[in-house]
């Protein structure tokens, strides 16, 4: 497994992260161990959750197995870098969710109580809180870090202005603020490189992308429908949606006698700035599978006919719209 800075932070993570929104909704916690187990026999070494996964308000379902899962001990902890996420709503009341310093401060001292563990590695805002001041937000981050509770602060879904604003005022504070961005970012999706992806790169943030297979479109959906394997409408609405592009694209992959989802996954890798994938496999077999990404290379003829196929901005903004 290779491991590399998350960011221009000094801890180093794999290059697969370990997704876990799975965990309790889909994969049993049995099963869910299982898969955490296989991770860390692999040497990857970042698992990435949120307070809302599990999707019953409130109770922090997947923290909550991750948490079982640390306290078996032997060293699952002391070898794992967690990322959690705050923001979600976890309640009925005016104060269960954004970004408030009170919010925040409960927030992580839920997701320290379901992850039985005594800090949080890596404490990513799940989305932009357009109500709240940077001045409170980094206010009640620092006192967590100076608690001993988070050691770095990560964003999730933030415009590359925000990613800006955020480094701005934390440099104002003289404090390090953000060391990774977590975006929606695939083949399929690459709306981020017209100005987060340049952001990150600016201020030095690594990029964690989720969903990295569309949703399953970029793991080979069109040959799992001719196996007869079964899809839900909304999945067979989106495959019929992209059957050209998924047409081209699976065929490509066949071509290079790999898997797409593999592609897909290197092709991200392949990126300077991407740190980390998150990979939700739901079995240990899927899990084992994504390891092949790490190997692949894509000569500079592949990268231009899968940009081809799924066109990009082709320049970050404003080249990317304007002269």
């Amino acid at each position: 497994m290779q491991h590399v800075h998350l960011g221009r932070a000094g801890v180093r993570v794999s290059r697969l992260c370990l997704g876990t929104m799975n965990f309790g909704p889909q994969t049993t916690e049995a099963d869910s161990q299982r898969i955490m187990d296989r991770a860390l026999e692999h040497g990857i070494n970042f698992f990435d959750t949120a307070n809302v996964y599990g999707w019953r308000r409130g109770e922090g379902v997947t923290e909550q197995i991750v948490g079982r899962w640390f306290a078996q001990g032997g060293d699952r902890r002391e070898k794992v870098v967690i990322a959690t996420k705050v923001y979600g709503d976890m309640g009925d009341w005016p104060n269960t969710r954004g970004l408030s310093a009170l919010h925040i401060k409960r927030a992580c001292e839920g997701s320290l109580r379901r992850l039985q563990t005594d800090h949080i590695d890596l404490y990513q805002m799940h989305h932009i809180d357009r109500d709240t001041p940077w001045e409170e937000i980094w206010e009640a981050m620092e006192q967590l870090r100076r608690e001993g509770k988070v050691l770095y602060f990560g964003s999730s879904n933030f415009a590359g202005w925000h990613i800006a604003r955020a480094q701005e005022q934390a440099r104002q504070r003289h404090f390090m603020g953000l060391i990774s961005e977590q975006s929606l970012y695939n083949l399929m999706a690459r709306t981020v490189e017209h100005e987060v992806i340049p952001a990150c790169r600016e201020y030095g943030l690594g990029v964690i992308p989720w969903s990295p297979l569309a949703g399953g479109l970029l793991g080979g959906a069109l040959q799992k429908a001719e196996q007869g394997r079964r899809a839900s409408p909304d999945m067979q609405r989106r495959v019929e949606e992209n059957r050209d592009k998924l047409q081209a694209y699976e065929a490509l992959c066949a071509e290079l006698g790999e898997q797409p989802a593999n592609v897909a996954l290197a092709w991200l890798l392949h990126n300077p700035v991407v740190t980390a994938p998150i990979i939700g496999p739901r079995t240990v077999e899927q899990l084992d599978g994504s390891l092949r990404a790490l190997d692949i290379q894509l000569s500079e003829d592949v990268k231009k006919r899968l940009h081809e196929i799924f066109p990009g901005p082709g320049k970050p903004a404003p080249e990317s719209y304007a002269w």
